[in-house]
Parts: structure tokens; C-alpha cells; sequence
């Protein structure tokens, strides 16, 4: 039997702090999982669900981007999507009366966990001005505010459309459609705040802003090198591969500030031998400072340059450009600077370089550790520089792999959710559709923070997420969504955005991934792109939290009716009837998906096109691979001072929190910790234990504080600590971000450690 919520805000004032794990997964992954499973469904329901999850007449996990395998286990999840699944097909339920019993400021002071642990929304809500609480509204009513606020706008410039990467593939396209018709690009998401940097610099060096390889390049792989990246917590199926990748004679290097525990071993809970002995998975551990990964790849550029026959010279000249500059300014590396900048000592350098030097087939995965500072940009290219060198773009068992965090996130840019559009792409929008898209580009989600803050925008929209938790600068943030007019939330849970409201809020309740979707055409499925492209369907088999409940698509196809009017030709309620007919206009306009109804009948999914991987072909600027010279860079460190890294505990998928454990890193019972190294701590006078404000210290001079953190002792990179978000949110400077993407700077943030003013 599932378990009620909690009543109250458990206590986390005193975390406990035990042992390092130096393994993730095994037998303890198998019991918090279906505890917590159990906990949220009861015991049929969480068989009869995780049984369906990515299996190939199954739902896509909600969590991850992680690809699957042609052959697919029973149980094709991992720990935290488990817990994602939980967590969307609970029996708990938010309904009406709930909401009667919670004005909205006492929502507001409480966790994210607790909010979460709730249950599913039941019932389109709503927060009229001046209100106290979030009272029931039927969905015309709900609508009618919309179009309202929509219509008095003096611009549509003047609304932002936000979207969370669990958004379908046919969700998102009809979302950017209805702005577009409405008349503004201003359709910021949650990329924006991860892995826009990787798009920046593999569109201009490479031509496609997405990942080069395949889930079997992995294993033709020689050597792997894992970048700036926990898969043990953020995507746990990518050790499989990585197991499987290392009995076919892979390397894998790891880059971290961090140890790891699920780069240390993995113990596969599928497998007899994984349950007891486990796979080694890391030959080589470079623990690096924060932010000194370009300066690592700058210098093995350099090394590689020099060392005779290691450069694939047929491969440069007939594929590249930009060579002769990059090759010069790469022979300027230092080795006292990189080793200033990385924290590295020459033999672990010298160690990597042999790695390279043998393998012939190298792939390069990386997450937020490399996107999220100011020179991320350049950090990447770097990156592609060190691929193209050796070749090693265009061939099988090779590659660059952006690891995307949320399950379709991927899918939604490549449906038209950007900001920026290619003119190609609004091209063929104008063709299919017969309106004009507006050209003039929009708000990322620094910029719509902004915007919302200067009153330049009035209504905020999401499409599920949590902008609130996710943004950076957290109390610029919440002041600048109070200014809006009006605040709506697609959502299925319950969160912390839902308690800062501009003027007018609504809450859409929307069916989950879980769910069946029965439309007036009948049973519909929806698709999804994962982190390397592959395209599948997704079917919901449960049935709807509520009656009450709509679907993505069919929640924007009203609201398009409504707020567009007679003026729009587009079939709005054919879209909502029958999501193939959406499916036949993407195949039309977006490239990739010719004959997308029939190909996604393939149990499989299917491949899109990637130039560079499928034919070396670059379609950049210059018909080539670029290579690229920009100057080192890597964050300087103030005397006294820490670099912090924002980053997720294990019981957390971005800014869901599960539970208040960190079982690999040893910490329990709560989540406001600082994780400082044993050395550092000395330095600073800071005994385990004792607690701390953290303050970050930026170039703007306002002062940006989280109090009341206990300092763990903990084998970082020296000079580097690590907190959790969205906690720390506050600590990065909304105008911090990277060069070229804007993407916040989480990874980079300079803190002074204050006795607490709590303690």
C-alpha cells in the first residue's frame, strides 16, 4: 500500500555524515528503489508500471536522456529513474481542498521536497489578484484569463513561452507554432541553462549543435574520456554502457573535481557478477580544479602536435579549417600555467597522453562540468580541436557526446523551442502554415529574467518545470516573476514556481508519461529524441490522475483556439484529436523526419541524419570542420576563498527532490552542506562539522548569501567545494554566465566561508 505524504517540513538542521561509497548501483540501488516505488504506487502498481518503462511498447522514462539499447532488459530503468516514475505515477493526489487549506504563503515557506511529495495535481487552479489561495477554475475559465492578459499585451514580445525538457515532441512543436502565430520567438528553455554552450560551439565547429555518436560507438570506443560528469547519479544507464564498453577493451579516463563512486565501479544490478565483484570502470582519475578543463585539452593538443605521426594529416587537410592557427596557439601551452589551472601533476598528464596516443577511436562525453562557466564555450571547442586532430569525428567509435540531463530536451529544440531560429527552419514554417513568423530573435532564460524584472515582459508561460528552482540568482529571480501580470504552470506536481506568482497565477494540471491519452481520435502516443538522436515512441498506459486532466498538446491546441481566434487557418482541433496529423507537419518542416508517422512504427525508433557522423560532411560556415584558437582561460581565486560547484544529490533529478539523502557521497538526513576539502578547511579554520554561511563574492559587489551550511570534509579538488542546487541558486549571479551561450555559470562561483549566523 502506498504511503500518505508528509504532513510537515521534515528537519534538516543537522545532517549526518558517514563513509565515501566507492561503488554505485548493486543491491542497495534495487531496495531504494522499489521502497520508494512502493512508498509513492504501493506494491501492484509499481510492478505493473517500472515493468513498462523504456520498453519498446512502453513509456520513455520521464527522467534522463540516456538512449536505449536494442535489446532491452525486463527492467530497463535505473535508481533515479525509478524514483521519477514514482514520483509521476503516485496514488497521492493535490486536489482543490488542499489548496483550501494551504493559502499560498504557507506553501511558499515550505521545501521543494515536501511540496513534491504532495502527489499529482487533480484541477486546474487559480490565484486571482489580490487572492490569498489558489481556488478551482474550469478550463474555458482558465483559458479566457490567458487569452486575456495575452490580448492586452502592447506587444507579443511582451510574453515569454518557457519549456521543460519533459515536453513531448508534438507538445513542443505545437507550443512554438501557437508563440510564432502569436507573433514572438521569445521561447526560452531549459537548455538555456545546460547544454546551450555544447550547441555553440559544435554548430560552429562541426555544423550540428548535437552529439556525433551512437550508443554502439560507445562500444567500438578504444578510449573514453568522461568530462566534467557524474553518470552514477544524473544518468545511472550510461554505466552499462560503459561496463559494457570496458569488457570490449575500452579505456575510460575520468575528469572530475569529484571522485565519483559510479566512475570508481559499477556493481550492475542485472548481472550475478554485478551484484557481488562489480566492473572497475575508471583506468585513470584527473582530478581537476574547476574549471581548468580547457587549459587540460589545450596542452594535450600541444603534446599531440608534437609527438611524430599521432596527427591524422589526410583527415585535416581534406576535412578541416582554421588549422595552422590553432596549431600555433596550441604549441604555446605551458606546462607550469596548465598545471596552475588543472591542479594536475605532470604524470597525470603525461599518463593521459599515453592513453591517447593508443587509441585510435576516442569519444569525449561531457555534462554541466564543462558548459556551465565563463569559457565554456571555448572549453568545448577545445575539446573538438584535441577530436580532430586524431580524426576521430566521422568514424565509427569516436566522437563527441554531450550527455543531455532531461529526457527529451533534445527533442524540444530540435521541434523549433529556441529562442534564435535558423531562418531555414521559420522558412519552411511559413511555407506549411502560410503566416509569417517573426525573424527578430527572443529571450534566452537569463534574458526573459531580465525582461520580466524591467517590466519589458507581462506573462510568463511554462511548459512544465520548475523555473523558479532552476534559474539562476534566486531572489532576482522570484522579484522579477512577482512583477508579471500573470504566471502560468503546465505541470503534474506541485513546486516551488507554483508559489511565486505574478499579479494572476493559473496551475494546468497535464497527464504524465505514465498516462494513456485517449483523444477524439482515439488512443494516441507521443515521441521523444534522446541524448544521441534516436527517435521512439512513447505510450502511457495508466490510467489519468483526474478526469480533470489534459494533455500537453491538447492544453496548447485550446489555448491557440482561444487566444488566435478565427484569424488562425491553422487545424487546431485536428491537432488535438489525433497527434498524427501533427506528426505529418513536422515531417514536412522539420528536417530529419520525412515519413516520421511510419518510421516511428519501427519498435526501434530511427536515426536523424548527423553530417559530420554519417558522411564527414560539415555544413558550417566554412563547408568544414573548424578548428578554433581562442586564448586560455580559467578561473582566478581570490586568497581565503573557495570555488563552488552547484551540483544534484543522489535522491534528486534536477530540481525534483526525491529524498534528503546522498548515499554515495555519505550524507543524510538533509541537503545544506558544503563539501570542502580536508586541506582547505585547515587552511580556513573550518573543523567538520561547523557551520557556515556562503557567500559569493562577484564583480557587481552585491552580496549573495546561503546560510546555515554544514562543512563536510571531503576529497574535492583543492581550492573547489560543492553544494547543492537550488539551493545555492542564489549564489549565481543572474549576468554570470558563459560567453556566447549566456548560459549561468554554476560551476564557477567565488564564495567566502562566514562562521553561520545560525549557528
Amino acid at each position: 500500500m502506498a504511503s500518505k505524504p508528509p504532513a510537515s517540513d521534515p528537519v534538516q538542521d543537522a545532517p549526518q555524515v558517514t563513509a565515501v561509497q566507492h561503488h554505485a548501483a548493486g543491491l542497495p540501488a534495487v531496495k531504494h528503489s522499489l521502497k520508494m516505488a512502493r512508498e509513492q504506487m504501493g506494491v501492484k502498481r509499481t510492478a505493473l508500471t517500472l515493468l513498462r518503462v523504456n520498453q519498446k511498447d512502453g513509456f520513455d522514462c520521464p527522467g534522463c536522456a540516456w538512449p536505449e539499447p536494442e535489446h532491452r532488459h525486463t527492467a530497463e530503468f535505473c535508481e533515479n529513474g525509478a524514483k521519477a516514475v514514482a514520483e509521476e505515477a503516485t496514488l497521492r493526489r493535490v486536489t482543490p481542498e488542499f489548496f483550501a487549506a494551504h493559502p499560498v504563503a504557507d506553501l511558499a515557506t515550505r521545501s521543494g521536497y515536501w511540496l513534491g511529495q504532495q502527489g499529482r495535481l487533480t484541477h486546474p487552479m487559480y490565484l486571482a489578484e489580490g487572492a490569498d489561495r489558489y481556488e478551482p477554475v474550469s478550463w474555458e475559465r482558465a483559458f479566457d484569463i490567458v487569452a486575456e492578459e495575452l490580448s492586452a499585451l502592447a506587444s507579443p514580445d511582451e510574453a515569454v513561452f518557457y519549456t521543460s525538457g519533459r515536453t513531448s515532441n508534438e507538445a513542443a512543436f505545437l507550443y512554438q507554432l501557437f508563440a510564432r502565430e502569436f507573433g514572438t520567438n521569445n521561447l526560452p528553455d531549459c537548455s538555456n541553462m545546460c547544454h546551450e554552450s555544447s550547441g555553440s560551439a559544435l554548430t560552429e565547429t562541426l555544423g550540428v549543435g548535437k552529439g556525433s555518436v551512437l550508443l554502439e560507438d560507445l562500444y567500438k570506443a578504444d578510449l573514453i574520456i568522461v568530462a566534467g560528469q557524474n553518470p552514477g547519479t544524473n544518468h545511472p544507464r550510461m554505466l552499462s554502457a560503459l561496463e559494457k564498453a570496458k569488457a570490449g577493451g575500452a579505456r575510460i579516463i575520468s575528469v572530475n573535481p569529484l571522485p565519483e563512486a559510479g566512475l570508481e565501479k559499477f556493481k550492475n544490478p542485472q548481472t550475478p557478477k554485478g551484484l557481488t565483484k562489480g566492473a572497475a570502470l575508471t583506468d585513470l582519475f584527473l582530478q581537476i580544479r574547476l574549471g581548468g578543463d580547457q587549459a587540460l585539452f589545450r596542452l594535450l593538443n600541444k603534446l599531440i602536435l608534437a609527438t611524430e605521426g599521432a596527427t591524422d594529416d589526410a583527415f585535416i587537410a581534406e576535412h578541416t579549417h582554421g588549422y595552422e592557427e590553432f596549431a600555433a596557439a596550441a604549441r604555446e601551452a605551458d606546462w607550469d600555467e596548465t598545471l596552475k589551472a588543472t591542479g594536475l601533476s605532470r604524470a597525470d598528464i603525461e599518463r593521459a597522453l599515453e592513453m591517447v596516443l593508443a587509441s585510435r577511436r576516442t569519444v569525449v562525453c561531457w555534462a554541466m562540468g564543462l558548459t556551465q562557466h565563463k569559457h565554456s564555450v571555448p572549453t568545448i571547442r577545445e575539446v573538438v580541436n584535441f577530436l580532430l586532430l586524431r580524426g576521430n569525428i566521422g568514424r565509427p567509435g569516436a566522437g563527441v557526446c554531450p550527455v543531455r540531463g532531461h529526457s527529451n530536451v533534445q527533442g524540444d529544440r530540435t521541434m523549433g523551442i529556441f529562442e534564435r531560429p535558423a531562418p531555414a527552419f521559420l522558412d519552411a514554417l511559413e511555407k506549411e502554415f502560410g503566416f509569417a513568423p517573426p525573424r527578430e530573435h527572443g529571450y534566452d532564460v537569463v534574458r526573459a529574467i531580465r525582461a520580466l524584472r524591467d517590466g519589458k515582459a507581462r506573462v510568463f508561460f511554462a511548459m512544465g518545470g520548475n523555473f523558479v528552482s532552476a534559474s539562476p540568482d534566486t531572489e532576482v529571480t522570484e522579484a522579477a516573476m512577482r512583477r508579471a501580470a500573470l504566471t502560468v504552470h503546465v505541470s503534474t506536481k506541485l513546486n516551488r514556481s507554483h508559489t511565486v506568482t505574478g499579479a494572476r497565477a493559473l496551475i494546468l494540471p497535464t497527464l504524465g508519461r505514465t498516462e494513456r491519452d485517449v483523444q477524439g481520435g482515439g488512443e494516441q502516443f507521443v515521441t521523444v529524441e534522446d541524448s544521441m538522436g534516436m527517435v521512439h515512441a512513447s505510450r502511457g498506459r495508466l490510467e489519468p490522475a483526474s478526469r480533470h486532466l489534459l494533455s500537453e498538446p491538447a492544453i496548447v491546441a485550446r489555448l491557440a483556439r482561444r487566444v488566435l481566434g478565427a484569424d488562425s487557418a491553422t487545424p487546431w482541433e485536428e491537432f488535438e484529436k489525433d497527434y498524427a496529423t501533427i506528426r505529418d507537419r513536422i515531417a514536412r518542416v522539420v528536417p530529419g523526419f520525412e515519413d516520421f508517422n511510419a518510421r516511428v512504427t519501427d519498435p526501434a525508433g530511427f536515426a536523424l541524419p548527423h553530417a559530420p557522423r554519417d558522411e564527414r560532411r560539415f555544413p558550417t560556415a566554412t563547408g568544414k570542420a573548424n578548428f578554433t584558437a581562442a586564448p586560455v582561460e580559467y578561473p582566478r581565486l581570490p586568497e581565503g576563498r573557495l570555488l563552488l560547484q552547484t551540483l544534484r544529490s543522489h535522491d534528486q533529478y534536477n530540481t525534483t527532490i526525491y529524498g534528503l539523502d546522498d548515499r554515495y557521497r555519505g550524507i543524510k538526513n538533509g541537503r545544506r552542506v558544503v563539501l570542502v576539502n580536508a586541506e582547505d578547511a585547515r587552511d580556513l579554520d573550518l573543523a567538520d562539522g561547523a557551520y557556515v554561511d556562503l557567500v559569493g563574492e562577484w564583480s557587481d559587489g552585491v552580496e549573495r548569501r546561503a546560510p546555515g551550511f554544514r562543512v563536510v570534509h571531503y576529497p574535492t579538488a583543492r581550492g573547489c567545494a560543492a553544494a547543492y542546487y537550488p539551493e545555492t541558486n542564489v549564489l549565481v549571479p543572474l549576468d554570470a554566465t558563459a560567453d556566447t551561450s549566456n548560459t549561468p555559470a554554476s560551476k564557477s562561483v567565488v564564495v567566502r566561508l562566514e562562521q553561520s549566523r545560525t549557528d
